[in-house]
């Protein structure tokens, strides 16, 4: 059986000076409790995994002292002292008694309640600061937060030995626990904070997360739950409007809007505008309006791919003193090939959709100089002209490539007749690999009067066919105010259903001189 490490014996009590045996753990005479010596201040004992400690080889060397260091609770109970004239006897027989009850000696303090001191050459209890102080009464007063009562209060009792983790019974020792008062603990400490200061966040971290959530979409429907990346709300679970399902643009005096309607799932519309300087510096105003046909495979990136090669194409031949004409003649040719370039897919690609045709586009654009106008088509897109002060008609600019035109071109059908078949808006003319063999549409004209030139796909012109119904629509105001007319006249489209996808640009005429903007 494993036993506690023996203390070594004090000469004589620090109290009363007695005379002491080996092993007394309480003094004969006055029965100081002998664990209660505190270590000296440069004492750092090793402790063991039982909690009782050993007595550095220095110390071993120069003389016996108490093992362990005593805290100043651990002596709270062992600060007794018996009547004067107690014999040792007595004082060890009523150490051993108490012990046997509670596991350590208690006893009842002096009459006129002072605490004994230590003797001569004792330091102060550990932590204690300095010598105790006295009260008004002439007795002792204990530090606070020491641990020790404060003159004339019962001595709480000390717990038993079976709960004090670590003390095991050594046989022989007289009913008294060994290392009960030895247990490596110190209560002399301060009380410590049942919480604790969390650690600061690193600001980097907090940096990137604040700007997280200023990028984080919001949803347009519920305006509470984040979008993900797949487009829908977080919360409601609503698909959120893509890049392209609402766009605008204000480029100098002109502007262009483009929205998906309210029936299709995508907006497959694209429009482009530019402005350039002719060879003797006059400005050149430049609109490419694109509607993607819905019956062939990718109509979205046709149309974008058609209005930036028209675009480009114009951009660079403009400035050259190409004719404006033969310029959209070219920008158009230029688009026809960004277009068919589409179609140059893995033939095993083409297995899986069979049924499908290759990407194709309708396009329409205009070029506006001071002096002159020019349109170019290919599809059922259209341009209108519309005065400012309306004391002129209005007039449409292009034909249609479509099957009612083609019948009221051959005179077999009326206009109203031939639009209202079911068959009016299937395009005989488009951009695409798989398209007719087709000379490009141009046209010149010369206004004698300023006004505005509407570039629109079918989505708007559906809803104000004729030259008459598009002018009514269009806002007096609309050489100056372009954006705000293509937004009007882009509502008027979803007011009237929006079957289909709506785009125009409105384009003032004549081109205002360089550096002018809108008003």
């Amino acid at each position: 059986m494993s036993q506690m490490p023996r203390q070594a014996a004090l000469p004589t009590c620090p109290s009363c000076a007695e005379p002491l045996d080996a092993g007394d753990r309480f003094c004969g005479a006055c029965g100081y409790d002998l664990s209660a010596v505190p270590a000296r201040p440069d004492d750092h004992p090793t402790l063991t995994m039982n909690g009782s400690t050993l007595p550095a080889p220095a110390e071993a060397a120069a003389g016996p002292t108490v093992s362990g260091t005593a805290a100043p609770g651990a002596g709270l109970s062992g600060i007794a002292a018996n009547g004067p004239g107690a014999s040792s006897a007595a004082a060890r027989s009523a150490g051993a008694s108490s012990a046997g009850a509670r596991g350590v000696a208690t006893a009842a303090l002096p009459p006129d309640g002072a605490l004994p001191s230590p003797g001569p050459g004792v330091p102060p209890p550990s932590g204690s600061g300095g010598p105790v102080p006295h009260s008004g009464s002439g007795g002792p007063v204990p530090p606070r937060g020491s641990g020790v009562p404060a003159p004339g209060s019962p001595v709480p009792p000390r717990p038993a030995a079976s709960s004090v983790p670590g003390a095991s019974s050594v046989p022989g020792a007289s009913g008294v626990t060994e290392g009960a008062g030895v247990s490596g603990v110190r209560f002399d400490r301060p009380s410590e904070p049942d919480e604790y200061a969390l650690q600061a966040p690193d600001p980097r971290v907090a940096a990137e997360a604040a700007a997280v959530a200023e990028t984080a979409q919001v949803c347009v429907a519920c305006r509470a739950g984040r979008v993900d990346d797949d487009g829908y709300c977080e919360n409601c679970g609503h698909a959120q409007p893509r890049e392209r399902d609402h766009m605008e643009l204000e480029s100098g005096p002109m502007a262009a809007v483009s929205d998906r309607g309210l029936r299709h799932h995508r907006n497959e519309d694209a429009f482009g505008l530019a402005r350039a300087a002719l060879p003797d510096g006059s400005p050149a105003l430049v609109a490419i309006v694109c509607d993607g046909v819905s019956s062939a495979t990718r109509p979205d990136d046709a149309s974008l791919a058609a209005s930036k090669a028209a675009r480009e194409a114009l951009l660079a031949a403009l400035p050259q003193g190409t004719h404006p004409q033969q310029a959209m003649h070219e920008a158009i040719v230029a688009a026809s090939y960004a277009v068919n370039a589409l179609a140059d897919e893995p033939a095993t690609a083409r297995e899986h959709v069979p049924h499908q045709n290759a990407p194709a586009c309708t396009l329409v654009g205009s070029i506006v100089t001071p002096a002159l106008l020019v349109v170019g088509w290919v599809g059922d897109s259209r341009a209108y002209w519309v005065p400012a002060d309306r004391s002129s008609p209005p007039a449409r600019l292009t034909e249609d490539d479509s099957w009612a035109a083609q019948m009221v071109a051959a005179g077999l059908m009326s206009e109203a007749e031939a639009y209202a078949d079911e068959r009016a808006h299937a395009i005989t003319g488009w951009l695409g690999a798989d398209a007719y063999e087709l000379e490009p549409h141009t046209a010149s004209f010369k206004p004698d009067r300023p006004g505005v030139v509407v570039v629109c796909t079918d989505g708007l012109w559906n809803y104000a066919e004729a030259a008459e119904d598009m002018a009514e629509v269009v806002p007096p105001d609309a050489t100056a105010r372009p954006l705000h007319s293509a937004r009007v006249l882009v509502g008027h489209a979803l007011d009237g259903g929006g079957h289909d996808n709506v785009t125009v640009a409105v384009v003032p005429f004549p081109a205002p001189a360089q550096g002018a903007g809108s008003a």
